[in-house]
C-alpha cells in the first residue's frame, strides 16, 4: 500500500526573526541570572605567589573584616568554636592543619587570637589561605 505525501519541501526563505527572538530572550535571562542575590559572606582573601600547603588532615576557619568567625559555613562564637576545634583534634588520627581564609582587612590582633585558640585546642600548624597572583600583574619587590 503507497501512502499518499502530503509534506512538500519548503523552498521558501527562513526568516530570522523567531530565532532572533530566541536569542533575545537568552541574553536577557542570562544577564537577569547575573543579578540575583547570593547569600553568603564575602571574604576577599590576599594574593601571594608560591605559598606552600598542606597535606596534613585540615579544618578551616573564615574571618571577615568585622572579625566574626565562620566554621563550616556557619557564624560561630569563639567558645563553641574552642570545643568544635579540640573535637576535630582529638578525631584525627594525625596532627591537624588550621587554615585561615581571613579577609585581607582583618585585623592582626583576631587572627593572632584564632591561631592561639587552635594552639589550645592542639592544632599547632597554622596556614593563611590566599588567591594566585593575577596573570601579568607585577611582583611586589620585583625591579622593572
Amino acid at each position: 500500500m503507497k501512502f499518499p505525501r502530503n509534506a512538500r519541501i519548503f523552498r521558501g526563505r527562513l526568516d530570522a526573526a523567531p530565532f532572533v527572538t530566541v536569542l533575545f530572550l537568552l541574553v536577557m535571562f542570562l544577564m537577569l541570572a547575573s543579578l540575583v542575590y547570593t547569600p553568603g559572606v564575602h571574604v576577599e582573601l590576599p594574593t601571594a605567589d608560591d605559598l606552600p600547603g598542606t597535606d596534613k588532615p585540615s579544618v578551616a576557619v573564615a574571618i571577615d573584616p568585622n572579625g566574626r568567625l565562620y566554621y563550616e559555613d556557619q557564624w560561630i562564637e569563639e567558645g563553641q568554636l574552642a570545643s568544635r576545634l579540640r573535637a576535630a583534634a582529638k578525631a584525627s588520627s594525625l596532627p591537624m592543619t588550621l587554615i585561615v581564609q581571613a579577609d585581607k582587612r582583618a585585623s592582626y590582633d583576631m587572627l593572632l587570637r584564632l591561631t592561639l585558640l587552635a594552639k589550645e585546642a592542639g592544632i599547632h600548624d597554622t596556614l593563611w589561605a590566599t588567591l594566585p597572583r593575577p596573570f601579568g600583574s607585577p611582583q611586589r619587590g620585583a625591579s622593572p
